[in-house]
């Protein structure tokens, strides 16, 4: 994924949005916006158009159960290693930094 930061994290968005299944306007709900302007302002930060600010990430990545990481990852090979490792049991997060760590 070759983009800028802002289309890097609108990017992850839509695919963390569109696999859990949801509308653009229902995650914004989810994530505490008014449902009047739900839909446009999700929209918006998919597009590039309009930046997140950190708190509200937070706010989507819980929506959407991804850790907020995972919207600024620049490769997309870190990206689904920080959604697997966000999924994962802390038995299996000890033995993956283990791994990682050549232990």
């Amino acid at each position: 994924m070759s983009t800028t930061g802002s289309s890097i994290f609108g990017a992850r968005l839509k695919e963390a949005r569109l696999r859990a299944g949801l509308s653009q306007k229902q995650l914004g709900i989810d994530s505490g916006l008014d449902e009047f302007v739900a839909s446009t302002r999700i929209n918006r930060y998919e597009l590039g158009i309009h930046k997140v600010d950190y708190p509200f990430a937070c706010k989507l990545a819980a929506s959407l159960s991804v850790p907020v990481a995972y919207f600024y990852a620049d490769e997309d090979e870190l990206a689904e290693l920080i959604l697997l490792f966000g999924n994962s049991s802390r038995k299996t997060r000890t033995r993956l930094l283990q791994m990682a760590r050549g232990e």
